[in-house]
């Protein structure tokens, strides 16, 4: 197909390190490759992050805001009122091939796309009525069906839609059988745009006192559905059997979420053994995840897989995870520690796969040949383009 001219839609802090944008990120390095140009509308918050044929308009600033949690909040309301003035603006100026839409924007990038007889691919991260329920933004009901109305509106309209788990997938050809979809998970690795900072090992284990540690890591952000609280409320029999050995390694979260998890950390009586970094910079987290013993994911709620899953499935580290549908539509007992999402369990299984090398080495291995063979970047490509042949095919129809 022709090289297009698209306009995608990001109602996000981009760049900043935390799940969408990372997506958002490798959406347009793989349309990069693929030799497309990408004009990107998204927030004033975020930096700067350059990528051949993609060029970065940001919305207006509103005063003192430079800060956007994640998950829905007031303030995106209005960020999102000052991105759709900016889309308009871009529409007005510029012919486009394609628009490309994230989240929210999928709502009013629908709208115009049929208002200037644009193609609209959406990529749909999450269910957002779900994404209300699970940051506890409402629970109020008639709130929650405008919005259940909204997303089923918007994959209607779409002329194809990327799903980036089984889950979505699943429920996309569930409801909407006739509607052009794929499923492209999040695979790219982050070297492909940050290279990784090979001074950091030496100093990562300076700072933070890991040599001769046993590490367990985890990165990612804290927000409650992540299950951060499961960990440390599990740490003691790991602690108990390992002794000052063991640190539990936390990449991630604001002053906040640190705070509230090193005090809960300490209640516990283990709090020296954990390390609360803050954000780090992604050329970084190599570092961490080549310092670690074992890579952890706790998490409780959603359907939508954690974007590191398939890192950690690269590393050469054994996992642990919670046998919840975030992990197992990737993960399974063959590559992966999978524990039920209680303190207890989720110790034990961190402990099993510390005392047994045998099964340490198998399984590591083991989840190196699923990512080489389900999860390879090429694929990642292959279907990106096409995505976008269908998307263009179902508006030529």
């Amino acid at each position: 197909m022709k090289k297009l001219r698209i306009l995608m839609l990001a109602p996000q802090p981009w760049f900043q390190p935390r799940g969408t944008p990372f997506s958002v990120l490798h959406r347009m390095k793989a349309l990069s490759l693929l030799g497309h140009h990408v004009d990107l509308a998204t927030y004033p918050v975020g930096q700067d992050v350059p990528i051949e044929g993609v060029t970065i308009y940001r919305a207006a600033r509103i005063p003192f805001v430079r800060h956007v949690k994640v998950g829905p909040s007031k303030t995106k309301i209005f960020l999102d009122l000052f991105l759709i003035f900016l889309t308009i603006k871009l529409l007005r100026q510029k012919k486009y091939d394609l628009i490309h839409t994230h989240e929210e924007a999928s709502f009013w990038g629908a709208f115009f796309a049929k208002r200037y007889k644009i193609p609209h691919l959406y990529d749909m991260h999450s269910s957002l009525p779900q994404q209300l329920i699970n940051f506890k933004f409402t629970r109020f009901k008639p709130f929650l069906k405008i919005f259940d109305h909204l997303e089923n509106y918007t994959i209607k309209s779409a002329n194809a839609v990327i799903t980036i788990c089984p889950e979505l997938q699943n429920y996309v050809e569930k409801n909407f059988p006739d509607k052009k979809s794929l499923l492209i998970e999040n695979v790219a690795d982050n070297s492909l745009v940050f290279p990784p900072d090979n001074t950091a090992l030496q100093r990562l284990q300076n700072e933070y006192g890991l040599t001769g540690k046993t590490v367990i890591l985890y990165y990612g952000t804290f927000e409650p559905y992540q299950g951060i609280d499961l960990l440390v409320q599990g740490a003691a029999p790991v602690v108990k059997k390992y002794g000052d050995k063991v640190r539990f390694v936390l990449v991630g979260g604001n002053e906040a979420q640190q705070q509230l998890y090193r005090d809960m950390a300490s209640k516990t009586g283990f709090g020296d053994n954990f390390i609360f970094t803050g954000f780090v910079q992604p050329q970084v987290i190599p570092a961490f995840v080549q310092l670690a013993d074992v890579l952890v994911s706790p998490r409780l709620k959603g359907n939508n897989s954690p974007l590191k899953i398939y890192s950690y499935l690269r590393s050469g580290k054994p996992i642990v995870a919670t046998r919840h549908i975030t992990h197992t539509q990737i993960l399974n007992d063959t590559v992966a520690v999978l524990a039920d999402a209680s303190p207890e369990d989720f110790a034990a299984g961190i402990i099993a796969i510390l005392d047994d090398e045998p099964r340490r080495n198998k399984m590591v291995q083991a989840a190196r040949d699923l990512a080489e063979r389900q999860y390879s970047y090429q694929e990642y490509l292959d279907k990106t383009a096409a995505i976008l042949a269908m998307a263009w095919q179902d508006h030529k129809e």
